[in-house]
């Protein structure tokens, strides 16, 4: 087994490791990037066959690089997305290894740095970034036993309709995964029921500017970071099909039939919350409240952009949310299977360092862990609501990068100290 050393090790080379390595590299600090697959490989094999990305391509990008070969208003797939960030390493000649997984950090005793345990050897680091992500670990409630006579599987493997065994599904979280996913099995002619949550739902497109835009000019990206608990909020947005605002009551008009949120399940039965109908209210204030924000700044600032007062305008309320179920007997609707898009949770076993509270949630402060020399990356709301986004994160890589050029500085001051005194 080889042993070596290095100023820096990034773990992981998705998007966060990538951006990393790039300002690592601008500022001259030696660093080595170790990805257990290969370069965004999440994006690969860890999303669906049809998931393009969430934001438009002029949007979701690096700011050094275009995408190659997608519309700018376009949507890129994820084969796309993946390739994007192999093309950007390969760009700023990221040193990046693949294939290699990182096993154990630790604190090493009685000098700097780090320990770092590795599939291929052992490595000292004086810093380690944590560029892992937030997709780290599915999450699936414990709901329905494993026993139970149903195929369950979580978006992250859900793959495409025929994947699944002939008959309905049910799918369980309607955020931006679980309404392409329940759109995706309607229009391949499943029987579907959606189970929806509190969410919020941006329009997609507004007075012919993509939500993004509005985000931006509305300085909604840089909010600063919600209250602890509330990090998570379900977005109701998608780019699939050319990119579109997500709209329940359409989808319960197109067949899908609209659920509370799932609570229980017992005797080949699901029991559902009796919150859809304000589940779709509150999510609905949440669209009219961006409207009129977006309206404020048109006038304000005397912009040209068309009307739209359709935009306005809902649909009748149907019947599953006028009188929704609270009840399914699973078996008797046809159910025969469950994905879970139910979001996932972090997993930092391999980093053996103090930074991390009683529920292992990393302490940090805009990625800064509270262990010296240890720092996370791509995070949500790690520094503002953009952070967990592909621009976002490269913004986030800069500010990390930065505190790391400091303590460098102040590293090797006392190291030059050291010597004058010596030679006195």
């Amino acid at each position: 087994m080889s042993h070596e050393e290095t100023e820096v090790l990034v773990v992981g080379a998705g998007q966060a490791g990538v951006a990393m390595s790039e300002h690592l590299g601008a500022r001259g600090i030696p660093h080595l990037v170790l990805e257990r697959d290969r370069i965004a490989e999440r994006w690969r094999t860890a999303r669906w066959d049809s998931l393009v990305a969430n934001g438009p391509a002029w949007h979701d990008r690096f700011p050094g690089m275009l995408f190659a070969g997608v519309d700018p208003d376009g949507f890129a797939s994820k084969d796309q997305v993946a390739d994007y960030f192999v093309a950007y390493a390969e760009k700023i000649g990221a040193p990046i290894r693949c294939g290699v997984d990182v096993r154990s950090v630790r604190k090493n005793v009685g000098r700097p740095g780090f320990h770092v345990v590795t599939s291929e050897g052992t490595i000292d680091a004086r810093h380690v970034v944590a560029a892992t992500g937030p997709f780290q670990k599915p999450v699936i409630p414990p709901v329905v036993p494993e026993s139970a006579d149903l195929v369950q599987l979580h978006s992250s493997s859900y793959r495409n309709p025929q994947q699944l065994p002939e008959g309905a599904v049910l799918v369980v979280g309607a955020g931006s995964s679980g309404v392409q996913i329940a759109d995706e099995l309607r229009r391949s002619g499943r029987e579907v029921y959606l189970s929806v949550g509190p969410h919020d739902r941006p329009p997609r497109r507004y007075r012919g500017r993509d939500f993004c835009w509005w985000l931006g000019v509305l300085n909604k990206w840089d909010a600063a970071a919600p209250p602890r608990g509330a990090e998570h909020v379900t977005i109701a947005v998608s780019g699939a099909n050319g990119g579109r605002t997500v709209d329940f009551r359409a989808l319960a008009a197109e067949g899908i039939t609209l659920v509370g949120m799932t609570r229980a399940f017992e005797d080949g039965r699901m029991r559902f919350a009796p919150d859809l109908r304000d589940n779709i209210a509150r999510g609905d204030a949440n669209y009219l409240a961006m409207l009129d924000e977006a309206d404020a700044y048109v006038a304000r600032n005397g912009l040209d952009l068309p009307e739209e007062p359709e935009a306005r305008t809902f649909g009748p309320d149907p019947d599953c949310v006028v009188d929704p179920l609270v009840e399914l007997d699973l078996a008797g609707a046809g159910v025969t299977a469950i994905v879970w898009a139910t979001g996932f949770a972090t997993d930092y076993s391999w980093l053996q360092v103090d930074a991390f509270d009683d529920d292992g949630r990393p302490r940090h402060a805009r990625g800064v862990s509270a262990e010296p020399g240890v720092y996370f990356l791509g995070l949500p709301w790690q520094s503002r609501r953009g952070s967990s986004f592909i621009w976002g994160v490269w913004h986030d890589a800069a500010y990390v990068a930065e505190h790391i050029s400091i303590q460098r500085s102040y590293l090797a001051h006392h190291a030059e100290s050291t010597t004058i005194t010596g030679a006195a």
